[in-house]
């Protein structure tokens, strides 16, 4: 994980899945804000910080991580609002939070630990809020990237929905992401299966940026399928996104 966040660290400003990615939750959170400021944010393993500056578009954004090393880059970064914890042991009041994200944490959770979190998430949510989720899908694109994340599971869209709803959770919008690219995405990762999944230190490519032109066709891309979210929930994809509501 630490070799995940180092690399993340060097990539998520312009690599075009974290482009295609902000664009795809921007709506989604706007949505859970409902013209509202000044609220109450945290982001449920945050690891880098970064998505805590979206977040602080809405309020004022806390965010905690397990990993001493993601900290470490969210505070070199000036982001002081960040603890050290586990998401089965969120250490804030119930019902603190107004909107609460969890981006690429549940799927490298244990089972037990997994249905702890949502619970914690559930718990730290005030009444009327907004939990928007962000999970690896499908799969059949486990690859080298899933050794790099720790993936443990990859979800679909009946098995996310009935993770929340069994906690309480009312499914407002859930899609999957990334669609535009998944023939590609497929045949990498039936081939590096095939082949044998790379050890963690030989699976970093995985998230280095690609050349400039490719970076830049793909980041287009993912635009596009972004403005096609807006109105429609894809049948597939690498990621599934999901906007709930924690009943009032």
């Amino acid at each position: 994980m630490d070799r995940l966040l180092e690399a993340t660290s060097l990539a998520e400003r312009d690599h075009f899945w974290f482009r295609g990615f902000r664009q795809f939750v921007t709506p989604l959170l706007r949505r859970a804000a409902g013209g509202r400021r000044g609220l109450k944010l945290l982001d449920c393993g945050c690891g880098t910080g970064s998505n805590m500056r979206l977040l602080d578009t809405y309020g004022r954004a806390w965010g905690f991580d397990l990993t001493s090393s993601g900290l470490a880059i969210a505070r070199s970064r000036g982001l002081d609002r960040v603890a050290r914890a586990s998401v089965a042991q969120v250490p804030f009041r119930s019902a603190a939070f107004d909107i609460v994200t969890s981006f690429d944490v549940l799927y490298c959770l244990e089972s037990g630990v997994e249905q702890e979190a949502v619970a914690e998430m559930w718990r730290v949510l005030a009444p009327g809020g907004a939990l928007v989720v962000n999970v690896a899908a499908m799969g059949i694109l486990t690859g080298n990237h899933s050794v790099l994340s720790a993936e443990l599971r990859r979800y679909s869209r009946a098995s996310l929905r009935g993770l929340l709803e069994r906690n309480g959770f009312q499914i407002e919008h859930l899609t999957y992401t990334n669609a535009a690219l998944f023939p590609v995405t497929l045949a990498v990762r039936l081939a590096q299966r095939l082949m044998g999944l790379a050890a963690e230190q030989d699976a970093l490519g995985e998230i280095s940026i690609p050349p400039a032109p490719v970076n830049a066709v793909l980041s287009g891309v993912l635009s596009a399928e972004a403005r096609v979210q807006r109105v429609l929930s894809l049948p597939f994809g690498s990621s599934l996104l999901c906007l709930a509501r924690k009943p009032a």
